[in-house]
């Protein structure tokens, strides 16, 4: 963060001092106390059960210096009627303020965007100082933390954001127009949250039409109603995918025994940043050459090599519960993805269970949740798919009992999380790969955890 005095940032935000105005904020915003850097700000909410006012100590010791809050507290406090606008205005000033040096990336899409945020990070970061939304933080509280981490020398602002209803991303984007907008794609993700998918297209879309004047769409040219969204800006449009739509497009698919991909990536028509790259992934799954392809489309429009960035997606790394593929004591191998679900990103995470060379291959899948009315047909649908690409599909509680049908003899349905430890550390043998899949409710991390 650029440093700003209490007395500053009251201004900025419309709030009055309490304690010393002149103390200077030099660190990042949180709003967990026990993540404050020294010379941070300790943003304070007054919940239904938690006040976070009461953690102003806690932040103190860990080095906070001041707070933005609701009411005074023992360290210099800005106090404000509504603390999340007040945050929210503190970001978009600080952006402001570094607008001529800075370019703004964001990210939207139904599954994969935060692997794929992951994935620009690794490239940009290769060109010059980057800041991107830690893990999954993409809503009206991260992206403005994420801004507030921005300093002097930062040249690319990463930022993921998600949306549960139309408007949540035209939000986002009013505190800050990206100068890059991809879009990964329209799936099922929250499909009971918006009732269709058109309506999470339209949800989607509001991230191209907040663009700043002259930014630059990369849109996935595989999937129609995002390829669409190029109808809605005047600026650029760079297409990734394997299709013939696609200008940044994959090709020579090939994967390894644990099923890490190597491929291809042509610009057509190629320009001076470079025409075609191989690229190999350190990551588990076909899938991934698509998120690959969309980073290094948003570093092309950002002015980064094609050949720098096949350089930097060849040693990548992931936010946890994605994919992670580790060797268990006994032999056997586990692919941890269970950070969330919805049908397609499960459907991706057994094509990449099937990929890999195993002696059984066990997927462990559990419910994926807003899927709305359409939710038994879906997770039906998923456990007919999953008897195609394992040898055993273990479900795990009530909720997936439809997953178990689909999946007919090859299903084996357990209770809960503590069932399917006990059942996997009984069963699972030296050469077994088994999958974990599920929405983040499900917490089947936990069942890695007890695994690892």
């Amino acid at each position: 963060m650029i440093p700003l005095s209490v007395d500053e940032i009251a201004s900025l935000v419309g709030g009055k001092v309490f304690g010393d105005g002149s103390v200077t904020v030099s660190a990042p915003a949180v709003i967990d106390g026990r993540e404050a850097r020294p010379g941070g700000l300790f943003v304070a909410f007054a919940g239904e059960h938690t006040d976070g006012h009461a953690y102003a100590p806690q932040a103190a010791e860990a080095g906070a210096v001041a707070v933005l809050g609701s009411r005074p507290t023992a360290l210099p406090t800005v106090v404000v009627d509504d603390a999340q606008e007040a945050l929210q205005r503190l970001a978009a000033h600080v952006i402001t303020m570094l607008r001529d040096r800075l370019t703004v990336v964001a990210i939207t899409g139904s599954q994969g965007k935060t692997s794929t945020k992951d994935m620009m990070e690794a490239v940009l970061s290769s060109a010059a100082p980057t800041v991107a939304t830690s893990g999954s933080f993409n809503n009206e509280l991260g992206v403005p933390l994420t801004m507030l981490r921005t300093e002097a020398t930062t040249r690319f602002l990463v930022l993921e954001m998600g949306a549960r209803h139309i408007g949540d991303i035209a939000d986002l984007t009013a505190l800050v127009a990206p100068d890059i907008a991809v879009v990964t794609n329209v799936g099922r993700a929250h499909l009971g949250e918006f009732g269709s998918r058109e309506a999470i297209a339209t949800a989607k879309s509001e991230l191209v039409r907040g663009l700043a004047v002259g930014g630059s769409a990369v849109l996935h040219a595989d999937d129609p109603r995002v390829l669409a969204m190029g109808d809605l800006t005047a600026g650029p449009v760079l297409a990734f995918g394997a299709g013939e739509r696609a200008s940044v497009r994959v090709g020579d698919l090939a994967l390894d025994r644990l099923g890490r991909p190597s491929f291809t990536l042509q610009h057509e028509p190629p320009p001076e940043r470079g025409g075609k790259v191989v690229v190999t992934l350190p990551l588990v799954g076909a899938h991934w050459a698509l998120n690959a392809a969309a980073a290094a489309a948003a570093g092309l429009a950002a002015g980064v090599a094609l050949e720098q960035a096949a350089a930097a997606l060849s040693t990548t790394s992931i936010s946890k519960w994605r994919m992670e593929l580790r060797t268990l004591s006994n032999g056997a191998m586990l692919l941890d993805d269970s950070y969330n679900a919805n049908p397609e990103s499960t459907k991706a995470g057994l094509d990449a269970l099937a990929s890999i060379e195993a002696g059984r291959r066990i997927a462990v899948l559990g419910e994926m949740l807003e899927l709305g009315e359409t939710s038994r047909d879906a997770h039906h649908e998923i456990g007919t798919y999953a008897a195609t690409k394992a040898d055993l599909v273990v479900t795990v509680g009530g909720a997936a009992a439809d997953i178990a049908d689909g999946a007919g003899r090859r299903a084996v349905a357990l209770s809960d999380n503590a069932a399917a430890i006990e059942w996997l550390r009984t069963h699972l043998a030296p050469g077994d790969a088994v999958l974990l899949k599920a929405s983040r409710g499900a917490r089947l991390d936990q069942v890695a955890a007890a695994l690892l």
